[in-house]
């Protein structure tokens, strides 16, 4: 090993063992940075058209449709279920969600409900992830045509979990992996009915008529008005977020793509279904893992595994091409190699 590539061990030996700690608990990595993150579905960059014409005063807030553009995300591909929220309360201690023992709720298969924005929001952290965007939100469910439903655009019964007004409808949630008739056109589950959904953005009424078409992210607080339903009691100070999708006791109108609804932050009621799915920005998810390929490189230089440390510093520039440190590294593995 040479001088430079022996300081570079001896200075990263402790950085080393915590990278093999890392590997042993983080998210896998492949050969290549090409992979989508298990249970997520990518939803490629480019525009879409974002919510409604129309002059139906009940829908008032989806118009005027736009062109909207979006860079490359990655979506959770199901609604968090009550056992991925499970694994959270272990690893954080985090408080168990309204009707946590509700037995018509709390099957490990069905999606967590009873959550207010705030622990969705912390669940998202956690999980290395954030809530999506309003717009991400929509385009997953929309799909480049711009689908009234997520299969399509006509309504029907049997791909999504709302209330139909049937005689003997169940009204409890299904299954995370329910209705595969009626995914979205990118692969995601239940993007129509099931459980309300929370968005990372602040709800305003007149938000779709503003002129931010470029990743936009809601409205700022200073800017929202007209914001309905006042609670003297709310930590919000009646600001609302938007929530998404419709439930399994919404009416049709609600699982649209296109139907924004709003609620308290600190809500966390079973009468609106509150669940979510969580996001990640696809610039991050790279980063994160080229990251891991360089400390998977470092420790195969210490072991002086040199070519299969070159094969992984060569996958960590793949995701973030312009490291200098990445850059560096290689040629002293390079430099070794050729010795």
């Amino acid at each position: 090993m040479n001088h430079n590539l022996k300081k570079i061990f001896r200075r990263t030996h402790t950085i080393s063992l915590m990278a093999m700690l890392l590997l042993a608990i983080g998210p896998q990595v492949s050969s290549a940075i090409t992979t989508v993150p298990e249970d997520m579905v990518l939803v490629n960059a480019g525009g879409f058209t974002r919510g409604i014409d129309g002059d139906n005063k009940s829908f008032r807030d989806e118009a005027p449709a736009k062109m909207i553009y979006l860079s490359s995300y990655y979506l959770d591909k199901f609604e968090v279920s009550n056992s991925n929220y499970t694994e959270f309360i272990i690893a954080t201690d985090h408080p168990a969600p309204a009707y946590w023992d509700h037995r018509k709720l709390n099957q490990p298969s069905q999606p967590v409900t009873g959550v207010n924005w705030f622990d969705a929001d912390t669940y998202c952290h956690w999980a290395n992830k954030r809530l999506p965007t309003e717009a991400e939100w929509e385009k997953a469910a929309r799909g480049p045509a711009g689908s009234i439903y997520p299969w399509g655009n006509k309504i029907e019964y049997s791909k999504a979990n709302f209330a139909k007004g049937k005689s003997g409808q169940k009204y409890i949630t299904d299954s995370v992996d329910a209705h595969p008739d009626g995914v979205s056109y990118y692969g995601a589950y239940n993007m129509a009915g099931n459980v309300f959904e929370w968005v990372q953005d602040w709800y305003g009424k007149d938000y779709y008529s503003t002129d931010e078409t470029r990743n936009p992210i809601g409205p700022q607080l200073q800017n929202i008005n007209n914001v309905k339903g006042k609670n003297k009691n709310s930590k919000s100070n009646s600001i609302k977020k938007v929530i998404r999708g419709g439930s399994w006791f919404a009416p049709a109108q609600s699982i649209t793509t296109t139907h924004r609804f709003w609620n308290d932050p600190i809500n966390n009621s079973y009468g609106v279904g509150l669940g979510f799915r969580c996001a990640q920005s696809l610039a991050n998810y790279l980063e994160a893992e080229a990251r891991s390929f360089y400390m998977k490189a470092l420790i195969l230089v210490g072991d002086e595994k040199y070519k299969k440390a070159l094969s992984s510093i060569t996958n960590a520039l793949i995701g973030s091409p312009k490291n200098k440190e990445y850059k560096a590294f290689k040629l002293l593995i390079e430099k070794e190699l050729n010795q």
